[in-house]
């Protein structure tokens, strides 16, 4: 009974689609910049009844997966841009759609929160993105599926392979497999007297996996990420451009963003990597670009829309919608 307490309070107010979204503390999101936000927006716009769950909210009760979860409105208004009503229990197949947008890192809290959406998902739920997808896509390993797309790379835990590497290639990006945000991604150029104990402290002296790409002087001029719709690319994308000095255009590590259309071979990357995607149930993805080449496929909670849809115009979250299915544009 408890179950259905939130579900009949949306349809009280005459709403006919329930949305959940799995997130992060929603009063410590950046109200400029927040994607998830931005969709949230765009659903209640489309009379959408939306439920708030954290992390934490996830539970397996016998067989049922269930979510304590608060009904949720949002506002674009910077300083009163949520309302949480009062918090029940429901079960998660009652939803229609889950919008997963708990951020990296993708730790054993996080598969185990798939594990339980995918109970839902099972029996109807649409999950964003796809649950298995989110276990199995690794955001820089996936990349490698795509070599036509990659930039020569390596992925070891032995030093002396990375070390090989090195030597062929003299300029290298070493990076952890599970990072996020530029975090503990390190710049060996030839001959530099750190390269051993950069290796030493990433790959834990041979214990954990990493990832050396060959360095691409082009990240001058931004690392640039690409949204994916469905597997259709947004036609604009965001250039990260590292500050002076620095060899990482993450925004959180300092980089500035700059709006461009996309390039030919930024559209010809968008076509190889589309249809594994759709394929996937990866419905919004980010693609990370450095100059012609593929670095990273982020699965789990891409970001820039709003920096997109500032500058462009364009808006990516009805897109969105719009390829799920949910709701008609109020437009």
């Amino acid at each position: 009974m408890i179950a259905r307490c939130l579900i009949q309070y949306s349809e009280n107010r005459g709403m006919s689609l329930n949305i959940g979204v799995v997130m992060d503390p929603i009063q410590s999101v950046h109200y400029q910049k927040d994607t998830t936000l931005a969709l949230l927006w765009a659903a209640q716009d489309r009379g959408a009844a939306l439920f708030y769950i954290e992390p934490d909210g996830l539970f397996l009760e016998g067989d049922v997966a269930m979510a304590r979860a608060q009904p949720l409105a949002v506002f674009r208004d910077a300083k009163r841009w949520y309302e949480l009503g009062n918090e029940a229990t429901l079960t998660l197949a009652d939803l229609d759609v889950v919008l997963m947008r708990k951020d990296p890192p993708l730790d054993m809290e996080y598969i185990y929160a798939t594990y339980l959406l995918e109970r839902a998902e099972r029996q109807g739920t649409l999950i964003v993105n796809r649950c298995q997808s989110l276990r199995d896509c690794n955001e820089k390993l996936f990349a490698t599926e795509f070599p036509q797309c990659c930039p020569p790379l390596l992925v070891s835990r032995h030093p002396s392979q990375l070390k090989a590497f090195h030597a062929e290639h003299q300029d290298v990006i070493f990076k952890p497999l599970d990072g996020m945000g530029g975090n503990a991604i390190f710049r060996a150029r030839e001959h530099d007297p750190n390269l051993s104990v950069i290796l030493e402290t990433l790959t834990l002296r041979g214990q954990q996996t990493i990832m050396a790409q060959k360095y691409l002087p082009e990240i001058s001029e931004g690392d640039k990420r690409i949204l994916m719709i469905n597997g259709e690319a947004v036609p604009h994308c965001l250039a990260r451009v590292p500050l002076a000095g620095e060899s990482r255009g993450n925004l959180a590590a300092g980089g500035s963003g700059r709006v461009q259309a996309l390039t030919e071979r930024d559209q010809w990357i968008a076509t190889q990597v589309g249809p594994t995607l759709k394929a996937r149930g990866l419905y919004f993805v980010g693609l990370d670009v450095i100059g012609s080449y593929l670095t990273e496929i982020n699965v789990t909670s891409p970001t820039c829309l709003r920096e997109l849809e500032a500058e462009t115009g364009l808006d990516i979250a009805s897109q969105l919608l719009d390829a799920l299915r949910i709701g008609e544009s109020p437009r």
